[in-house]
This record gives structure tokens, sequence and C-alpha cells, in this order.
């Protein structure tokens, strides 16, 4: 795929704002995120604070975010960014579909409130896997784990038992999982992941099940894990008034940057930071031509 300028991850205000704002500055961008834009918008009662749209109630204000960016033309690639990384002058986002270059990165994805596993972050890449479709190779003919944060994975879980032997599906949501019959579905509540060198072991509220991979499928990755390196404090990444971070040509904005949770915060940040992007991009090209 052809490197873009900006890659912004998130479809909430702050992403969508900072991908207008991009493409008013004549950037190549890739938005990437769900068509849905956030729930936690489409779904909000009443806002109040949101200039120019005063009591406007959450679906009419997805409404309007919908008309602008699609007259502005601004198309959106639904996938899962697992993993970002910085490659000196550009940035590689490994997506659940395929594999993305930019050479800046904004993060708009919202705060992870999920903690994670005891073991979790310990065994990630050692019999952890955030991404079903990217790993399932390596575990063939094997028993794997899924654990499932939304309704939204039983499609991994149906791809899996393509490739593995044995598939244990963990849900946590309340819907009745709609699986194919290959999938095991155990309605247990995961607590711990253990092993020795490696993974092996899912404990749960009811025993152990002894796996070869777990599948830990969210919504949203922690931004730790999500950009080897970024310079994090809780849920939040640490950056400044410019949206900058440690990493440089990675940015951020909305609620993963910190209180108060605000729409007309996460949008003017998206801003900010599009803007940043944009300098920085010229820092680079005025960098070349001087070498």
């Amino acid at each position: 795929m052809e490197r873009v300028d900006i890659a912004i991850i998130g479809t909430g205000p702050g992403g969508l704002e900072a991908a207008i704002t991009a493409i008013n500055r004549n950037k190549k961008i890739l938005l990437i995120g769900s068509r849905d834009f956030s729930d936690k918008v489409s779904k909000a009662h009443m806002i109040k604070n949101y200039l120019g749209l005063p009591d406007a109630a959450g679906d009419v204000l997805a409404k309007s975010f919908k008309n602008h960016i699609e007259g502005m033309g601004v198309e959106i690639t639904e996938d899962k960014i697992n993993a970002v990384y910085a490659m000196g002058k550009y940035f590689s986002l490994q997506g659940a579909n395929e594999t993305y270059e930019a050479t800046t990165v904004i993060l708009a994805t919202g705060v992870v409130m999920a903690k994670p596993y005891p073991g979790e972050n310990e065994f990630l890449g050692r019999g952890v896997s955030y991404c079903a479709t990217c790993d399932a190779p390596l575990y063939k003919g094997k028993t794997v784990a899924v654990i499932a944060a939304t309704k939204k994975e039983e499609a991994e879980a149906d791809f899996l038992t393509e490739v593995c032997e044995n598939v244990l599906y963990f849900p946590l949501y309340k819907e009745t999982p709609s699986v194919c019959d290959k999938v095991t579905v155990i309605n247990e509540k995961p607590l711990e992941i253990k092993g020795d060198m490696k993974a092996r072991t899912l404990v749960t509220s009811e025993g152990e099940h002894n796996v070869d991979c777990i599948f830990v499928l969210r919504d949203a990755i922690s931004p730790g894990q999500l950009v080897p390196g970024l310079a994090t404090e809780g849920a939040h990444v640490k950056t400044d008034r410019q949206m900058t971070t440690n990493i440089p040509g990675c940015f951020v904005c909305g609620d993963l940057a910190g209180k108060p949770y605000q729409y007309i915060k996460a949008a003017g940040e998206g801003n900010v930071a599009a803007l940043s992007a944009v300098d920085y991009i010229a820092e680079l090209k005025k960098g070349e031509q001087q070498a």
C-alpha cells in the first residue's frame, strides 16, 4: 500500500477532526476505525457544550460528523491496528487485514479501561496475541483460547477453526454467542495467564485450561502495547500542548491524551495534532533538501 502522510487511528471526534484538518492542509491521510464512529457519541443523551450545536443529542452530533466527513470525501478504512512500529522516517502499522505505512501517526483511540490480565504483558508475543488473523498460522493444529470482549470477535473465533484443532471461546459479553459448531463456548471468567517460557495456561473462575495460545481480543489496545516505547501515564499518553509524544512523528489527541473526557476538547486536540503532524512533515522535507 502507498505510504500516506498521516495515519489517524480512531474515528471519534478527535480522529475525525484530525482527518478534516489534514485534508484541508493537502495531506494524504489514512483514517482507520469504525464507520459507525464512537459509541460514546451516538449513545450520548444530550450534549450541552459543543459550540454551534446547543442541546444536541448524541445521534444528532454523530449525524453531523458523518455529513461533514462525507462532504469532504473522507474515507474510513475499517481495520483494527494491533501494533505501530517507528521505523525511523516512517511508521509501520500492523492491521488485522494488512500492513500500512505512514510518515506520521495520530493516536485517537480513546482510553482503554480494561486492565491487562496477570501474565498478559509478560507473555505478549510468547503465547499471547491480540490478532487472530495475524497469528493463526503459528498455531496450526493446536489448541487456542479466545477471550472476546464483544460479539465482533466471533468472526475471528470462527476463522481460527479453519487452522487450529481446538478453539475455546470465553465471551465477556451478555449476548448469546453465535459461533460455528467447531468453537467450544466456555462461560467462565478469565483471571490469569500462566506459563514458563511461553503462555501455557488460562486460569478462570472455574479452573485451568491448557492451551498453546491465548488470543485477547478487545476493541482497543492500551497505548504502551500498541506503540512500543511510547511514554504513558496510567491509561493516558504523555503529551504537551502540541499533542506530541516522546516518539518523533507520533501524536495523540482526545481521551487518550488525558482528562477531561469531553467531545469539544477531543475535537480541538485533533485539530492541533494534525497541524503538528503537518509541521513535522515540513521539517522532514526541509532536512532532506538540505542534506
